[in-house]
C-alpha cells in the first residue's frame, strides 16, 4: 500500500499469537497487508492507528445508520448505564423499544430481542419449525443468514460447486457442520421463479420455512426481480410455509419499516439487527402474534444478554430519531447520487458495469451488464473490483475489500463527502482499469 500502516502491521503480528487470524471475526481479516486497526471513528470517518483518515463505507457491515459516535445515542446510553447495565429481569425501556418496532414494521405484531443477527435467524427458524411441525428449510444461494449450522449452506462457495441450477447442491460453508443437517436444507438460485416453484412443488409439505433477504446482502446487493418476493409470499401461503424475511441488513436502513415497507411485503416472521441500534449490540425477531405466542409455551428462546441496557438504550434513540426525522430519505437521496455518479464514470470510461441495490446499501459488478443471482454475479471481474477498492483505500475511501459486501451509507455522508468520493473513484478507475 502507498499509505503507512506500520502500527497496524505490528498489531496484527502480535494478534496472531492470541487470536486465530489475529481477529475476532473472519470478516475482519483482510488479505496480505490490508488488515487495519482502528483508533477512533466519528461521523462517516474513521482513523487507523497510524493516523490515516478514511471515509467509511463499511460502517461495521451496516450497523451505523446515524453516524459513528452519534452524540444523542451515546449520551442516552451513558445515562442509562449509570443505573445498571443488565439484570435478571425486564425493564420498561425494553417494552418501549418493542412497541416502536411493532409500530414501524408492518408485519411485526410481537417481538423478542437477541444479541446478534445470527441468533435472531436461528431462533426464528426454531419457531417456524415448531409452528409447522416440519424440519426442512429453503434458502437461496449466496445469501448469508448468520453463522449457525442451519443456514451456512451455499453461501460463499464458488458458484460452479452448486451443480446445475435446475438441481442445486447445498454446499456447507464451513468444516464442522454436520452432514446430516444438509438433509434439512434446500437451496435454489435467487430470482428464479421456475426453479423455486419446482422445489416447492416437490418438497412444499416438508418445508418449515423459506428464509430470504429482500436483496442479496452478502452478494453485491442484488435486488429482487419485480414480483419475486410477492411470489415467495404466495407460495408460502399456499403450502403452509413460514416466510422469514431476513432484514438484518435492510431493516431500518432502506425505509423506516425496512423491506416490508419498501416492497409492500408481509412475511410471517422477520429478523433484525445492525442499524436498529446504530452500532450497539442488539438484534430482534418478530412477526405474527399466532406464531410468536408459541415462545414460552413449549418453544425455548432466551439469552443472558438479550436485554442488555446498552443495546436497548441505543435502539430507543436510534428508532426514535428515524421515526421523527427524514433520516433515511436523505441517506437514500445522497446514495442514489453516488450510485449514478459511479455508473456514469464506468460508462464514460467504456467499462461494462452494473450498480445494484439501494441508496443506503449498494454495490457494483465489473465486466457484466446485469446480475440476478450468485451464479451470474460470479461472472463479474473480481480482480478488477479488488484493484479499484485497493486504490480507493489508498486515497482515503474505505469500502469493504470483499466484492460481495455492499457499500453502506449513514446520515453523516454529506453531499460534500459524496463529491469527494466520486472524485477519488474517478481517479482510481482511470488509473486502474
Amino acid at each position: 500500500m502507498k499509505i503507512n500502516i506500520q502500527k497496524s502491521q505490528e498489531l496484527q503480528k502480535r494478534a496472531y499469537r492470541s487470536l486465530p487470524l489475529g481477529v475476532n471475526s473472519n470478516f475482519r481479516f483482510w488479505v496480505d497487508e490490508m488488515t487495519l486497526y482502528m483508533q477512533k471513528a466519528q461521523g462517516c470517518y474513521f482513523w487507523d492507528v497510524d493516523g490515516n483518515q478514511y471515509i467509511d463505507y463499511r460502517l461495521g457491515y451496516g450497523p451505523i445508520i446515524l453516524g459513528h459516535s452519534y452524540p444523542e445515542v451515546d449520551e442516552f446510553v451513558r445515562d442509562e448505564i449509570t443505573r445498571g447495565t443488565m439484570a435478571a429481569m425486564t425493564f420498561e425501556l425494553e417494552i418501549e423499544v418493542a412497541e416502536m418496532l411493532i409500530e414501524m414494521c408492518p408485519a411485526v405484531e410481537m417481538v423478542r430481542f437477541a444479541c446478534s443477527g445470527t441468533e435472531a435467524t436461528m431462533h426464528a427458524i426454531r419457531v417456524a419449525r415448531a409452528f409447522t411441525g416440519r424440519d426442512k428449510i429453503l434458502k437461496f444461494e449466496g445469501m448469508y443468514h448468520g453463522f449457525h449450522d442451519y443456514t451456512l449452506w451455499s453461501t460463499y462457495s464458488p458458484a460452479e460447486a452448486y451443480g446445475n441450477r435446475r438441481s442445486p447442491i447445498p454446499i456447507p460453508a464451513s468444516s464442522g457442520i454436520p452432514k446430516a443437517i444438509g438433509e434439512l436444507v434446500l437451496t435454489v438460485p435467487f430470482n428464479d421463479f421456475e426453479i423455486f416453484d419446482n422445489v416447492i412443488r416437490s418438497y412444499g409439505e416438508q418445508i418449515a420455512a423459506v428464509i430470504t433477504e429482500p436483496c442479496m446482502g452478502n452478494c453485491g446487493a442484488i435486488e429482487p426481480m419485480p414480483g419475486f418476493l410477492q411470489h415467495i409470499r404466495q407460495r408460502c401461503t399456499e403450502y403452509g410455509i413460514v416466510m422469514i424475511l431476513d432484514e438484518v441488513k435492510t431493516g431500518f436502513r432502506i425505509a423506516n419499516g425496512g423491506a416490508q415497507e419498501y416492497y409492500g411485503i408481509q412475511p410471517d416472521l422477520a429478523t433484525y439487527a445492525k442499524a436498529m441500534a446504530n452500532g450497539y449490540p442488539l438484534a430482534a425477531f418478530g412477526g405474527k402474534r399466532e406464531i410468536m405466542s408459541m415462545i414460552g409455551h413449549g418453544v425455548a428462546q432466551g439469552g443472558t444478554f438479550n436485554n442488555n441496557k446498552c443495546g436497548v438504550a441505543a435502539a430507543y434513540v436510534t428508532l426514535k430519531t428515524l421515526r421523527e426525522q427524514p433520516i433515511l430519505k436523505e441517506i437514500e437521496k445522497r446514495g442514489e447520487r453516488l450510485k449514478r455518479g459511479l455508473l456514469e464514470i464506468f460508462t464514460n470510461k467504456g467499462i461494462a458495469a452494473c450498480v445494484n441495490g439501494y441508496g443506503a446499501m449498494f454495490s457494483f459488478a465489473i465486466g457484466v451488464e446485469s446480475v440476478t443471482d450468485q451464479r451470474s454475479f460470479s461472472q463479474s471481474d473480481r480482480d478488477a473490483y479488488l484493484r479499484i477498492v485497493k486504490g480507493a483505500i489508498e486515497r482515503g475511501v474505505m469500502p469493504d475489500y470483499d466484492e460481495r459486501e455492499p457499500w453502506f451509507l449513514c446520515y453523516m455522508h454529506t453531499d460534500e463527502v459524496i463529491d469527494r468520493t466520486l472524485e477519488v473513484m474517478e481517479e482510481v478507475i482511470k488509473n486502474t482499469l
